[in-house]
């Protein structure tokens, strides 16, 4: 079964399957906001959707019955996000979740009363969504990618993978607001490990093309890619360019290795959605987001991709194989 039709088939699961608690109260409907950079090609299609889904689930919400969810996609395009936030915002839901620094702002900027959880967002006090992390203040709380010793692990993985690494090409999106810390880690990370760093960026999917055509003559010899609206939803593209080059790439999410990328270390981004659910479940019942302190990860993984690795004619070392949370065969 493919990777798309498992997590439909697992969201259809998530939706049929009896409750586990009840939500509170009872008899009321709740009216819940999802504003998504994924693809509107069906509930299990998106990565971050799906495990949300979950987390209601296992709450007591189900749709149809105690809510109704709005979901709004955004397709891989930072720019659709101000118009939805503020579809979502008309609509009256009560509670808007916005994935991705961009999402977040675009919400933000729509409402600053509807209660917002946030998550995926990348350095929520530096971009202005909260006070601090401890106390948000005004209607944004949720969850970060804030992880800063992911940047050196990260690299570290890569180096052991491939031993001769001197030189590392990473891949980011400028635009987004939540990328300069993350890539200034990278960067700091790089050198400690007495690797170079080569920067090159995107804003928007338009981009790629020009982008492959420059790095194919100036043949990178690793590269490293940030995970963000357009990166993620672009995602194939960066796979298909770094098997054809022969490229060993490491991400930060591992929807890039079940799509055949060769490896990835970072945040268990399952749970980190379906952690978003509890925010939601404690807002309904009463809870401001003013008062709810914005969760940092905790659940890390390691993923690789053994049939690519051995089309890239690499040799992953026994030790690090076993240490990894997955290994694609």
């Amino acid at each position: 079964m493919d990777r798309r039709k498992f997590l439909a088939t697992l969201a259809a699961g998530i939706l049929a399957a009896p409750l586990a608690t009840e939500a509170q109260p009872a008899g009321k409907v709740w009216r819940i906001g999802f504003l998504t950079s994924g693809f509107r090609e069906g509930t299990g299609s998106d990565v971050r959707l799906t495990p949300f889904l979950q987390g209601l689930r296992e709450l007591g919400y189900i749709e149809g019955r105690n809510v109704i969810l709005e979901i709004r996609y955004a397709e891989g395009r930072t720019e659709r996000f101000q118009a939805l936030a503020a579809e979502l915002v008309t609509l009256k839901v009560d509670v808007l979740v916005a994935t991705s620094t961009p999402g977040a702002l675009a919400a933000k900027q729509a409402t600053s009363t509807i209660p917002i959880v946030m998550a995926a967002v990348g350095e929520p006090v530096e971009v202005g969504l909260v006070e601090s992390l401890a106390h948000p203040g005004g209607n944004v709380t949720g969850l970060s990618l804030i992880a800063p010793q992911l940047a050196a692990k990260r690299l570290d993985l890569l180096k052991q993978a491939v031993p001769k690494l001197s030189r590392v090409t990473v891949l980011w999106n400028s635009a987004n607001q939540g990328m300069r810390a993350r890539f200034d880690q990278t960067e700091g990370g790089a050198h400690l490990l007495g690797v170079a760093v080569h920067s090159v960026t995107i804003q928007s999917p338009d981009d790629f093309d020009q982008l492959f055509g420059a790095m194919t003559r100036d043949r990178p010899e690793s590269l490293l890619v940030l995970a963000d609206t357009v990166t993620v939803s672009n995602r194939q593209r960066t796979i298909e360019f770094a098997a054809r080059n022969r490229v060993p790439a490491i991400y930060e999410i591992r929807a890039f290795v079940e799509d055949g990328g060769l490896m990835s270390y970072g945040i268990d981004m399952s749970d980190h959605y379906r952690r978003a659910a509890f925010y939601v479940d404690k807002i309904l019942k009463g809870a401001k987001p003013a008062d709810l302190p914005v969760e940092q990860p905790t659940k890390f993984e390691l993923v690789i991709n053994l049939k690519t690795a051995k089309a890239l004619g690499l040799t992953i070392p026994p030790s690090l194989l076993q240490r990894a949370d997955r290994v694609i065969e």
